[in-house]
């Protein structure tokens, strides 16, 4: 039988595919000083990319394709917006920061839209082909886009450290998947699903399921597997950073999410310690290392680990009692209130760079003097990252904390105990921060300040993401309704 392609349900992989070609062969033809055409043309297509979304959205229909491998459903449509949408502020902060520098711009943005693409595609995977092809469609290109400041050692060595790790944790990963077909029979899914519900199931399958989310465990920066976060994100271009902090690694969560729900939920015994020992082990050390950074590229790299443990708490927890879809919607809803979140405070540091050439922590202080805005929305950020009303963080912590209440076991409550003292811990280094730049002599940076303005793009991708933070915060019920919305079930 020849396949059934849909293309309306397609749409938004073709058209991030075309954008992908147009940006590559119009490289060719620009001189260089229009050069920065390319992100112009790479935006609007991130931009097209949406229409079909809403399209889709507004139409409500489930559809399946490739006999179940593909499904574009409400689920699917929600994090393919989602990373859209990071994807065109990524865009926006990249656009200053790599014309100014000595970056080739054009591989730029087609490496950046090939990885968007395959986030895009892992949203409505479901068969473990798919979700691994979609996995290194996102990983291969951000090894080289870590290595980007070429005449640069540090992002030479971020780059190296983290394709090793990332081609050593496909290995175990697909190690793991090879079983898992094995003993189901399948690649699909919904097979697997069946199979995983049988009472006699062999050891091997736990041992395969432990595998395969260890492979993922890298993907998204979990402690133990977190080694090649730190120095990766402070050797990589900042944009890199951010895209990597947040839209890559929601990638790894989307991949963990669709595998648990379609796949492993019938046996939990197999995949429930293992991520809540990863969710309590990343929410503690993440926290405890932040606290002794001075840089603040490593102080966000590990509090991005932290906030990783607290997205996988809810899942965590999701087979006990009645949490199985409240855990399902705060995954999703941390994961949207977390890519705004994280991407603002990213812009800020760029633009605060920009003044300062420096990413100590030591350089933000008298910010609030000196440029009172990005200290003002700085301190947004951070608190919002904290938890801390009326910003949007609040909801995201209300929303893990409901979930493991929902469960009512024992295991549960440790690990609700374990992540509200990592949020009283997390509140001192977001603070810290917050105090150095509100209370403290600008003569105390240790550096000079350098007059410069924040650009456009830069202040739209401030905007956006201050936006999110705060009507979020207020207005919790658009991100709610977008987590109940999405729930397959």
């Amino acid at each position: 039988m020849n396949p059934v392609f849909d293309y309306h349900a397609l749409a938004p992989e073709l058209i991030l595919t075309a954008t992908i070609v147009v940006v590559l062969v119009a490289d060719f033809f620009f001189r260089e000083r229009e050069r920065f055409q390319t992100s112009r043309l790479a935006t609007i297509g991130v931009l097209a990319a949406l229409v079909p979304i809403l399209t889709l959205a507004a139409d409500g229909t489930t559809r399946t394709m490739f006999g179940g491998a593909y499904v574009v459903d409400d689920y699917a449509l929600a994090l393919k917006g989602f990373f859209l949408l990071v994807a065109y502020i990524t865009l926006l902060v990249s656009v200053d920061y790599i014309g100014e520098g000595d970056y080739y711009q054009g591989e730029y943005y087609f490496l950046l839209l090939s990885s968007v693409l395959g986030m895009v595609v892992m949203a409505s995977a479901r068969d473990l082909i798919s979700i691994f092809v979609a996995l290194e469609l996102i990983s291969v290109p951000t090894y080289v886009l870590a290595g980007w400041r070429k005449h640069d050692t540090k992002s030479n060595e971020a780059a190296i450290k983290y394709y090793l790790f990332g081609v050593l944790s496909s290995a175990v990963m697909l190690y793991g998947m090879s079983f898992i077909f094995g003993l189901s029979g399948s690649t699909l899914l919904s097979k697997i699903g069946q199979y995983a519900a049988r009472p006699d199931l062999p050891p091997l399958f736990a041992v395969a399921i432990f595998l395969t989310l260890v492979g993922f465990a890298f993907k998204i920066s979990a402690v133990p597997f977190h080694f090649w976060a730190p120095d990766t994100y402070e050797g990589a271009p900042t944009p890199v950073t951010a895209f990597l902090s947040v839209a890559s690694k929601a990638g790894g969560f989307v991949a963990i999410l669709s595998l648990v729900y379609f796949g492993f939920f019938g046996t939990k015994e197999a995949w429930q310690p293992v991520l809540w020992a990863l969710a309590a082990a990343s929410m503690t050390l993440g926290n405890l290392s932040a606290l002794r950074q001075t840089n603040i590229v490593r102080m966000l790299a590990y509090s991005s680990i932290a906030q990783g443990g607290f997205i996988l708490a809810p899942l965590a927890v999701a087979a006990d009692g009645n949490a199985g879809r409240s855990a399902f919607e705060a995954v999703v809803i941390y994961l949207l209130i977390y890519g705004a979140m994280n991407l603002g405070a990213f812009a800020v540091v760029i633009a605060v760079a920009r003044r300062t050439r420096s990413g100590e922590i030591s350089s933000y202080s008298g910010l609030g003097q000196t440029a009172p805005v990005l200290a003002l929305l700085m301190s947004a950020f951070l608190f919002a990252l904290a938890g801390i009303p009326p910003l949007a963080g609040w909801f995201a912590k209300f929303v893990m904390f409901r979930a493991i209440f929902d469960a009512g076991t024992a295991s549960a409550y440790t690990l609700g105990v374990i992540a509200a003292v990592n949020s009283v811990i997390a509140l001192f280094y977001y603070a810290g921060v917050a105090r150095r730049m509100w209370f403290r002599d600008p003569s105390e940076s240790g550096v000079e300040t350098i007059p410069a303005s924040t650009p456009p793009a830069l202040g739209i991708a401030l905007g956006l993401a201050a936006a999110v933070v705060v009507v979020i915060g207020v207005y919790p019920q658009l991100f709610a309704r977008i987590g109940e919305v999405a729930f397959p079930g």
